[in-house]
């Protein structure tokens, strides 16, 4: 039965709609970076999702090519995920999102290395007749934040953000955004199929 991370670790993809304190471990994940409003046409956040499920899904299905990778298991792809943040300005402004800056993610297993990865980049590229070189296997270390539950639009999430930014100190905590610690959203509902107010999204926000 191939592995789901969503259902083997539900404390990073199920939290409950009250935010709540947790220890985030390393991953490794898939990522390709970009800016802009990803809610245009074209936008350079739509051409990342495409390519991060072109590798994602090659590596799944490696199982199936003359392509042995040492410590494979099989494995239900992870759901996307995002970093957000805008250069000069604390936290989102939802109002700007023309000025998004952005690395989109899917979370992979261990056994997907640096030489499974260029692998793959490869595989990718001559079976799809595409450049993938714009992504990149990254590792992801977020350690303490608070998380919650996000139901509805997107367009919401302030309301939510300010929940949390409240919790956090009333636990003696404050957000704690850098380069390395960014807004991080996993998205556990399919947009295209899902009504808005049912979406659910995951929600982080790095704190100290």
């Amino acid at each position: 039965m191939a592995y789901d991370f969503k259902k083997e670790q539900k404390q990073f993809y199920k939290p409950g709609k009250k935010p709540e304190i947790i220890e985030v471990p390393k991953m490794n994940c898939i990522a390709v970076r970009g800016k802009g409003d990803p809610n245009q046409e074209d936008s350079e956040y739509k051409k990342a999702i495409q390519l991060l499920y072109g590798v994602a899904y090659t590596i799944k299905m490696s199982k199936k090519s003359d392509h042995q990778i040492k410590d494979y298991f099989d494995f239900v792809v992870p759901p996307l995920e995002g970093l957000w943040w805008q250069e000069n300005t604390t936290g989102i402004d939802y109002a700007h999102k023309e000025n998004f800056e952005f690395i989109s993610m899917i979370r992979m297993p261990e056994f997907v290395t640096q030489e499974v990865f260029d692998w793959a980049i490869e595989e990718a590229s001559k079976k799809k007749d595409g450049d993938f070189s714009e992504v990149e296997l990254i590792t992801l270390e977020e350690g303490k934040c608070v998380q919650v539950m996000h139901v509805g639009s997107y367009d919401d999430e302030p309301a939510t953000i300010e929940k949390m930014k409240k919790f956090a100190e009333q636990n003696g905590l404050t957000p704690d955004y850098s380069d390395a610690r960014r807004h991080h959203e996993i998205y556990l509902s399919d947009p295209r199929r899902t009504k808005v107010e049912n979406l659910k999204t995951v929600i982080r926000i790095p704190v100290k």
